[in-house]
């Protein structure tokens, strides 16, 4: 089995959409988080629930009691079922960091007209393709 898979036109996923996809056997949520695109296995390492389908939200902190900061910027997905948070981009859990992650996959978006290139060529046809396409990698992904 090819380790990517074209799965959608990425102008079909806007800016804080998600898609969950099936991918290899596997259920794959990509999101968009500010034009760049992330996957996530759809399956809460606690007890399985659909975690791709949980709510998104920022990162509270507090440097001194009583005052908060509420950054929009750090994507978590909460668990539906357990209200569990991981890191859109990397999978990393917040509760416990170093112990629980969700499996992330590498997305990529890639000019259509690259896609319908390849090695073996049995017929010439002329193909006109205009958009960009989201492919997941199931290689693990590596953080940055």
């Amino acid at each position: 089995m090819s380790g990517r898979h074209v799965v959608a036109r990425a102008a079909d996923l806007a800016d804080g959409e998600r898609m969950i996809v099936e991918v290899g056997g596997r259920s794959i949520g990509i999101f968009n988080v500010g034009g760049e695109y992330y996957g996530l296995l759809n399956r809460c390492p606690h007890q399985g629930a659909e975690m791709c389908k949980g709510q998104i939200g920022g990162t509270v902190s507090s440097s001194v009691p009583g005052e908060y900061h509420y950054d929009a910027g750090r994507k978590l997905l909460m668990c539906p079922w357990h209200g569990w948070e991981f890191d859109i981009r990397t999978g990393q859990s917040y509760i416990d960091p170093t112990g629980t992650r969700l499996r992330a996959f590498g997305i990529d978006v890639e000019p259509g007209a690259k896609l319908v290139e390849g090695p073996f060529v049995a017929e010439t046809i002329d193909v006109s393709v205009e958009d960009d396409y989201l492919v997941v990698n199931l290689r693990p992904r590596r953080s940055k």
